[in-house]
């Protein structure tokens, strides 16, 4: 363990706070002991034990990140999703006041009623706000809407010493851009205000169009960008030669007002909710068990093809109506899907690429996987901008993460393989998200981000927390010295 603490007095936690703590993707574990504060008292009682036995503290919200950005190894790791009061809500302006344990679903359930909708949520519901704002999620409408730190008013952060900052973009403004983004080094986020985007109805207008290959799939963004409040695309990963990139985009589109005949019915939570069955007859608890025979190469090979092929039939134009929430939360409509990646678990492997490289460097990312017989089982599209966060991921151009399953017998290779993506990456001048990230190096994190952000980061660091308590096993992996 790093050194961090001058007056260790080493007195032992107790045993029973000790946890096996897991990576949203199953890949990446560790024992910790584990505290749960409800308020700020409980948080600073659990960086006083973690002083008293010279051990370090790491944060966790639900624990959606893939990898290890929430674990802290034989160290004391701090679980915030106690913390989840609703402090003040103005129906009239759409701004909201939360405790950082606060999730995305508990938000947009307590504010769409009276039509609001948060700027930006990730694919999966169950974030926490306070870990939403440390990783500075994107949306599927990031060249428009930016990262969700883009719709942060302001925040209460905590530092290690127990002194409590507010912060804003004119109050502590370097602190408000740098621990947004911050994966949790800097302090405690405790409350966080926001400001929500106003909807008129509960529903999307949603077109999904098949695209041939990644020629086609960036013509199509470029030509949809402008008339798109959401725009996605999924690839088939397993497609080779001249449909290499194939899949399909989906375009959602909020409604005017008075297109929305009974907006007050489409905007009501149970509206909104996700069915509890596939075609009314199978329980989605259990999905990830039928899923389970196909997670496998042939599998989800034969999955991608039917899926490319039922892309290819739909006809351009053609529009239907989707709950935000149905469009929003993919990830959801299956409860625990992950579990069919068991027992080893699975890694996303997102990478941002300016638009000027990202079609080269996305196609010779899916050829070296094709090559190295490791193929993603899921590619997600996405078009991105940049923003004025300190240790910021975003271009002016395009993500693509993918999906691999990690097995014995392929571990090795699916290494060997994100280590030369990551160099098709930094070639092209791109960069790397800390919430999927599991096999990022050293110095491509410093090449990605530029010693002079990460020596500012640092510094920044060394000022909220002198003691270096506060530290994960991506931030050790990463950053430390």
């Amino acid at each position: 363990m790093a050194e961090h603490l001058n007056n260790q007095t080493n007195i032992p936690l107790p045993e029973e706070r000790l946890e096996n703590v897991e990576g949203w993707g199953m890949s990446s574990t560790a024992v910790s002991y584990v505290y749960r504060p409800v308020n700020c008292d409980g948080i600073q009682e659990a960086f006083d034990a973690a002083r008293h036995s010279g051990r370090s503290v790491g944060l966790r919200g639900a624990g959606r990140s893939y990898g290890d950005a929430s674990l802290n190894a034989e160290n004391v790791t701090l679980d915030l999703t106690r913390m989840r009061r609703i402090l003040k809500w103005d129906p009239e302006t759409g701004v909201i006041r939360v405790e950082t344990g606060v999730s995305i679903q508990q938000l947009w359930q307590y504010t769409i009623e009276d039509g609001w909708w948060p700027h930006v949520v990730s694919g999966t519901m169950f974030p926490t706000l306070g870990g939403a704002a440390a990783m500075n999620i994107h949306g599927k409408n990031n060249w428009k809407a930016g990262p969700i730190g883009d719709h942060i008013l302001a925040f209460d952060i905590l530092l290690p010493s127990g002194e409590l900052k507010h912060c804003s973009r004119t109050g502590n403004s370097e602190l408000f851009h740098a621990a947004i983004g911050g994966f949790g080094m800097l302090g405690v986020i405790t409350e966080l205000t926001l400001q929500l985007k106003k909807v008129h109805s509960g529903l999307l207008k949603v077109e999904a169009i098949g695209v041939r290959n990644f020629q086609d799939l960036f013509d199509l963004f470029e030509s949809r960008l402008p008339v798109s409040d959401y725009l996605v695309g999924w690839i088939d990963c397993f497609a080779s030669g001249d449909a290499l990139g194939r899949g399909q985009v989906h375009q959602a589109n909020y409604l005017e007002p008075g297109e929305d005949t009974h907006p007050v019915q489409s905007l009501r939570v149970e509206h909104q909710e996700l069915p509890d069955s596939l075609f009314g007859v199978v329980p989605k608890s259990v999905m990830w068990r039928l899923m389970k025979p196909f997670v496998n190469d042939s599998g989800m090979q034969a999955i991608n093809f039917a899926k490319s092929l039922s892309a290819s039939t739909i006809s351009h134009g053609q529009t239907h109506t989707q709950s935000h929430a149905g469009f929003a939360f993919l990830l959801d409509y299956v409860p625990n899907w992950k579990h069919a990646y068991k027992p080893g678990g699975l890694i996303q492997y997102q990478s941002f690429v300016p638009k000027e490289s990202a079609q080269a460097v996305f196609s010779e990312q899916l050829k070296l996987a094709q090559s190295y017989g490791v193929v993603p089982y899921l590619g997600v599209f996405k078009r991105h901008r940049p923003d004025n966060f300190l240790m910021t991921h975003a271009v002016d151009g395009y993500s693509l993460a993918l999906d691999f399953a990690v097995t014995p017998e392929k571990k090795g290779a699916l290494l060997s393989l994100t280590a030369e993506m990551d160099r098709l990456v930094l070639e092209a001048e791109g960069r790397f998200y800390f919430a999927k990230d599991s096999a990022l190096h050293r110095s491509s994190a410093l090449e990605a981000l530029g010693r002079e952000r990460i020596s500012k980061f640092l510094a920044l660091k060394q000022e909220c927390d002198p003691e270096n308590i506060l530290q994960t096993n991506l931030y050790r992996r990463l950053f430390a010295e």
